[in-house]
C-alpha cells in the first residue's frame, strides 16, 4: 500500500514531532487534537505546530514544510481522517480513550488505512478489544522516540492479527520515507528499548546508592567512556523528564511485576516539581553559568565536579573494545559499581531478549539507535568476552541464561566475509540486512580493498563503483587524505569503473574540514612553499572532481564543514542525508575557503542570476561574501538547498543508513555517457563591487561589530569574490583559484590567525582577537 497523507492525532510533543518529521519529509499530514477552549477549536493542534516550529533543536528540517501540516479538532475534523492512508494515535496513555478513539475511525476510514498507536508500553491486544477483525488486520504498534526527527528507532509491534501486508507498508514507509533505523518488537511491556533502557537506568541508580558514588561520578563511569551518549545517565533522565521517567518506571513494575521503582529521594524531585531540563532542575541545574549537581544524600545543589577516575584517563582514546574490558578493571569503588552495573543489565538482557524481540541484532539496534549507545548489549558482551561475562555473573550469585550457554565463544561470528548470529533457537546464520544497505565492515570482511593507508581506503561497492573512505579522526582532509583522492580518480579511470562515491560510516561527521594541526605546524616552520603546494593540491583535487570524466558522487551527512563543504561544492552530483550541517566556516579560524569554496559559491550564486536579465550581479557576490563572511551553517539538508550549499539537482536521503547505496545507485544512472560539465568564466565585478563591500565591513566596524583583524579578513574575501580591483572583466575558475590561495596564505602569516588556529585546536572554540 501507498502511504501519501498521514493523520496525527494527539499534538502533545511527539505528535506534533511525529508531524513535524513527516512534514519535512513531504508527506501532508492532518494533526488533530482536542478541542480547545475559547474561540479556537483548534488551539491545541496549531500551538503543537507552535510548538515543532520552536523546538530546539528544531523539530521541523525547514519551517517552510509546516505548510503540509493541516489542523484540527477531534470533534469537528475527525472525518479529515478519511483521507488519510495511516493515522498514528499519539494521545493520552489510557487504554480507554484510544479505544474510544479507534471505535470513531473505524466508522470513517477508507477501506485499507493504516490505524498505529504510538504508546510506550499497553499492550497491542489490550487496545483491539472490541475492533473488528478488519480494524485490527491494519492495526499495531509504532513506537516512535523522542524527538521523533533525530532519534532513528521506530519500533513495530504486529498482533497476531496484523496483515504482513501492512506490516511491510509501514516498515518501508518508516525506513525510506521517514529515515528511521526499524526493530519489530514483541507485544510485551516496555517492548526492546524502554524495557531495556529503563531497567539499566534503574540499577544505575540503584547501584549508586550502595556503592556509595555520587551523581556525577556515575555519569562519568556511564558514559562515553563505555561508548554511550555524553547525557550518560543523569542527564539522559534530565532530558526526557523525571516525570515521564517516574511514570514508566512505574508502569513496567506494575506490568511486568518486577522489582522496579525509583528510591525516595528521586519521587521528592517529582513531588516538588524538579523534573529536569524543562523545569530548570532536576538531577541537575543551571545557575547562571554554573552547572549544579544534586547531592542525593542531603537534596541541595553544589557545584558540578569532573570525578578524578583513576585509569579512566588511560582508557578515553582507545576502542570501544578496550575501554569496556578496562572499566571492569578499574580499581576500588568505580569498577565494583561497573562490574555489577554489567553484569545485571547483561544477566536482564540474557534472560528477557527470547520475550522482547525477534532476534538478537533487534536489541543491539533498538539500544544503538534508541538509546546512543555505540554498540548494543550482544555486541558489548563479545567485545568484553563471554567468559568474562560468565565470571561477572557468576561473582553476583547470577544464574548462567540460555542464551549464554548457546554461545559458541561469540555471539556474533564471520565466516567466509559473512557475518552470523546465534539465533533464539540456538543455532547461528547469517545476519539478514535490509536491501538497498550497505555495510563497509562486510566489504572490508570480503577484502574488496584496492587501495588503502591509516587516512583513507579506496574499496569495491560493486557494479563497478568505488568508494573513497575516509578514515582520518572527523573526516579531516589531510595530506594523506588528498593524496589518496587523487589516486583514486586515477584508478577509477584507468580500470574503467563506472565512477567513485566519497563518504564513509562515521556517525556523526563527514568531515570537520582541513587538517589545522599540519597547517599551524608548516605555519610555525616557516614552511610557506610546502604550505602553498598543499593548497594547490587541495584545489586541485577540488576540481578533479568536477573534471572526471566519470560520475563522482560525494554523500555528506552531518557535520561537513570547511574542506568537507568545498569537496561537496565541487562533486558534479551530491547524495546528501537529511541530517547534513554544512558550511564554510574559515572565518572562524581567520581564514578564507581555499579548497574552491570560495570560488565555488560566487560562480554557482552568479550563474544562478543569469537568467534574469534584470537582476543586479553585485546580489551574488553580496551573498557569498555573507555566507563565508558569517559562515553560515545549514541545519539540515533541506535548509543547506535553501542556502544553495546543494542544488535542486543533488539528493536527499532520508534514511542514514541507506546513504552510500543511493549514492551507489546515482553513480551507475549516471556512469551511461557520462560527460564532465564544461570549464566556465563569468564577469569579476572589480574596483566598484569592492567598493561596495569595503563600505559595509567599514560601517561593521565603526558600530562595535568586527575587530581590526576581521576587518583584514573580511577585506581579503571581498578582494577575491570581486576577481580584484581593477574593471570589470571575464574570469575562469583557476584566476579566483589563484587569488584565493594568495589570500589564504596572507591571512596564515598573520600572528592573529595563528591565534585563532592555535585557540582552536586547544579549546575547540573560535577566539575573535
Amino acid at each position: 500500500m501507498r502511504i501519501r497523507k498521514l493523520g496525527v492525532v494527539g499534538a502533545g510533543t511527539m505528535g506534533s514531532g511525529i508531524a513535524a518529521l513527516a512534514a519535512s519529509a513531504g508527506v501532508p499530514v492532518v494533526l488533530l487534537d482536542v478541542p480547545g477552549g475559547g474561540e479556537d477549536r483548534d488551539g491545541l493542534a496549531r500551538k503543537g505546530v507552535e510548538r515543532a516550529l520552536k523546538a530546539r533543536p528544531a523539530a521541523f528540517m525547514d519551517p517552510e514544510r509546516a505548510k503540509l501540516i493541516e489542523i484540527g479538532n477531534t470533534e469537528d475534523d475527525l472525518e479529515r481522517l478519511g483521507g488519510c492512508d495511516w493515522v498514528v494515535e499519539v494521545i493520552i496513555e489510557q487504554p480507554e480513550p484510544k479505544r474510544a478513539l479507534y471505535a470513531r475511525l473505524e466508522s470513517l476510514l477508507a477501506p485499507g488505512a493504516i490505524v498505529t498507536t504510538n504508546t510506550s508500553g499497553i499492550p497491542m491486544t489490550v487496545l483491539t478489544e472490541g475492533r473488528s477483525h478488519t480494524f485490527r488486520r491494519a492495526f499495531l504498534g509504532t513506537h516512535f522516540f523522542n524527538p521523533p526527527r533525530y532519534m532513528h528507532l521506530l519500533e513495530l509491534i504486529p498482533t497476531p492479527d496484523t496483515d504482513p501486508g501492512v506490516l511491510r507498508s509501514i516498515e518501508e514507509f518508516g525506513d525510506r520515507v521517514l529515515g528511521k533505523g526499524i526493530v519489530r518488537a514483541k507485544d510485551a511491556p516496555g517492548f526492546v528499548a524502554n524495557r531495556l533502557g529503563v531497567y539499566g537506568m534503574v540499577q544505575a541508580i540503584r547501584l549508586m546508592e550502595e556503592h556509595g558514588l555520587t551523581i556525577d561520578e556515575v555519569d562519568a563511569l556511564t558514559g562515553p567512556l563505555i561508548g554511550r551518549p555524553k547525557s550518560a545517565t543523569y542527564r539522559t533522565a534530565d532530558l526526557t523528564g523525571l516525570d515521564v521517567l517516574s511514570h514508566v518506571v512505574h508502569g513496567l513494575g506494575t506490568a511486568t511485576g518486577e522489582e522496579l521503582s525509583l528510591p525516595d529521594w528521586v519521587q521528592h524531585l517529582v513531588a516538588n516539581g524538579a523534573l529536569g531540563e524543562k523545569s530548570g532542575a532536576g538531577f541537575y541545574r543551571k545557575q547562571g553559568k554554573q552547572i549544579e549537581t544534586l547531592d542525593w544524600h542531603s537534596g541541595t545543589y553544589l557545584p558540578q565536579q569532573n570525578p578524578r577516575i583513576e585509569g579512566a584517563a588511560e582508557l578515553a582514546g582507545r576502542p570501544l573494545a578496550q575501554r569496556l574490558r578496562g572499566v571492569l578493571e578499574l580499581p576500588g569503588e568505580y569498577g565494583a559499581f561497573s562490574r555489577e552495573l554489567f553484569a545485571r543489565t547483561a544477566h536482564y538482557v540474557l534472560e528477557h531478549t527470547p520475550e522482547l524481540a525477534y532476534d538478537l541484532p533487534s536489541v543491539d539496534h533498538a539500544m544503538e539507535w534508541g538509546y546512543g549507545w555505540d554498540a548494543g548489549p550482544f555486541r558489548q558482551m563479545d567485545a568484553v568476552g563471554l567468559d568474562r561475562v560468565k565470571q561477572l555473573l557468576s561473582d553476583q550469585q547470577l544464574s548462567l541464561p540460555p542464551l549464554l550457554e548457546a554461545a559458541r565463544g561469540s555471539f556474533y561470528e564471520h565466516e567466509d566475509g559473512r557475518e552470523l548470529v546465534l539465533g533464539l533457537d540456538g543455532g547461528y546464520s547469517g545476519v539478514e540486512r535490509p536491501a538497498g544497505v550497505i555495510r563497509l565492515a562486510s566489504i572490508h570482511q570480503q577484502g574488496r580493498v584496492l587501495d588503502e593507508d591509516r587516512e583513507a581506503a579506496l574499496v569495491d561497492l560493486g557494479d563497478g563503483v568505488a568508494l573513497l573512505e575516509v578514515r582520518s579522526k572527523m573526516g579531516t582532509l589531510s595530506s594523506g587524505v588528498i593524496a589518496m583522492l587523487g589516486r583514486a580518480l586515477a584508478r577509477v579511470e584507468a580500470d574503467g569503473l563506472a565512477g567513485l562515491v566519497i563518504g564513509h560510516e562515521d556517525a556523526r561527521t563527514f568531515s570537520a574540514g582541513a587538517n589545522l594541526a599540519e597547517i599551524a605546524a608548516a605555519a610555525q616552520d616557516g614552511r610557506w612553499h610546502d604550505l602553498e603546494t598543499s593548497v594547490r593540491t587541495f584545489q586541485d583535487a577540488a576540481m578533479g572532481l568536477r573534471r572526471a570524466p566519470f560520475p563522482v558522487v560525494v554523500a555528506p551527512f552531518g557535520v561537513t564543514l570547511g574542506g568537507g563543504a568545498e569537496m561537496t561544492l565541487h562533486a558534479d552530483q551530491v547524495q546528501a542525508h537529511a541530517e547534513l550541517y554544512i558550511g564554510l566556516v574559515e572565518t572562524g579560524v581567520g581564514l578564507i575557503p581555499a579548497g574552491g569554496g570560495t570560488k565555488e559559491l560566487l560562480f554557482r550564486f552568479t550563474e544562478q542570476l543569469a537568467p534574469y536579465e534584470e537582476a543586479d550581479p553585485f546580489e551574488a557576490v553580496k551573498r557569498a561574501f555573507g555566507h563565508i563572511a558569517m559562515a553560515k551553517t545549514s541545519t539540515s539538508a533541506l535548509e543547506a538547498r535553501g542556502l544553495g550549499f546543494l542544488r535542486d539537482r543533488d539528493r536527499i536521503s532520508m534514511n542514514r543508513d541507506r546513504l552510500l547505496a543511493d549514492a551507489r545507485q546515482r553513480v551507475l544512472d549516471h556512469a551511461s555517457g557520462y560527460v564532465p560539465p564544461p570549464r566556465r568564466t563569468i564577469t569579476a565585478l572589480g574596483k566598484t563591487a569592492l567598493g561596495n563591500l569595503r563600505y559595509g565591513i567599514w560601517a561593521m566596524r565603526e558600530a562595535g561589530q568586527i575587530t581590526e583583524h576581521e576587518v583584514f579578513m573580511a577585506g581579503q574575501l571581498a578582494y577575491v569574490l570581486c576577481g580584484g580591483d581593477g574593471n570589470p572583466r571575464e574570469v575562469s575558475e583557476q584566476e579566483i583559484l589563484d587569488l584565493e590561495r594568495e589570500a589564504f596564505l596572507r591571512l596564515l602569516g598573520t600572528p592573529e590567525t595563528q591565534e585563532r588556529i592555535a585557540h582552536m585546536l586547544k579549546t575547540g572554540k573560535p577566539l575573535r582577537n
